[in-house]
């Protein structure tokens, strides 16, 4: 059991990129953290405690929790930043393509979120971070993704709903929407034209969208927002 005065942190998909640039922030702060991904090298830290599993099953969200509270014995921040990123002209999407979008975007970021919020509300504090994109918001022609605006989307809708259910009981709900970020997710090649299309002229770095997130959990006064880390280009191009 941990130390009940310091604060844990869940990050899922935080085996790498967006996700394990998040882990290593809260443990700079200090935080323990419980990191969940599809496969994951425990790491050489103790107080980071690593969990395995398809994040779209009941039983692995159910370990994601439990392990946070039997390790440090609370949840304090929850970071959806688990997802699955799909571009394809919408009638070439498959029925898998289907079912691991909406199983990692919707049903591990529901299954999770639901179970983190049970801890949140036994000690009347919390903060739920969800990862989204800006093409929820900014639909390109040549990038079509509509199964990723539809799951993200909604989480982006849901991060509304649940800012507003719970900002009476101590919980904060908010969001990151980044642009295109130099991550596994991303061939090195693509960089450049994709800088293009940012207004500032870069893609992102891991640590802008980290920075943005550590904003928010030291931001008491913040809920229901979504923060665009993405170079200018929600305000167009």
């Amino acid at each position: 059991m941990g130390d009940q005065e310091q604060k844990v942190a869940i990050v899922t998909g935080g085996s790498r990129g967006i996700g394990a640039g998040v882990v290593a922030g809260y443990r700079q702060r200090g935080w323990a953290v419980v990191a969940s991904a599809l496969t994951m090298e425990p790491p050489d830290d103790p107080e980071v405690v690593v969990v395995d599993g398809d994040i779209s099953e009941p039983a692995t969200a159910d370990r994601i929790v439990r392990q946070a509270v039997e390790h440090f014995g609370r949840v304090d921040t929850l970071v959806n930043d688990a997802g699955i990123y799909i571009s394809k002209p919408f009638a070439d999407y498959t029925a898998e393509d289907y079912r691991s979008i909406v199983g990692v975007n919707l049903t591990g970021f529901f299954l999770v979120t639901q179970r983190a919020v049970g801890e949140m509300l036994k000690r009347g504090s919390g903060h739920i971070v969800n990862i989204t994109t800006t093409l929820v918001d900014f639909a390109m022609s040549d990038e079509p993704s509509v199964l990723v605006s539809l799951t993200k989307g909604g989480i982006a809708a849901a991060t509304r709903s649940l800012a507003i259910e719970f900002a009476s009981r101590g919980i904060r709900v908010n969001a990151v929407s980044p642009g295109v970020i130099q991550t596994p997710m991303h061939d090195p090649a693509s960089y450049a034209a994709a800088a293009t299309r940012h207004p500032l002229g870069r893609v992102g770095h891991v640590s802008d969208i980290v920075d943005g997130i550590l904003f928010l959990e030291s931001s008491p006064f913040i809920t229901g927002e979504t923060i665009h880390i993405d170079g200018g280009r929600i305000a167009g191009e």
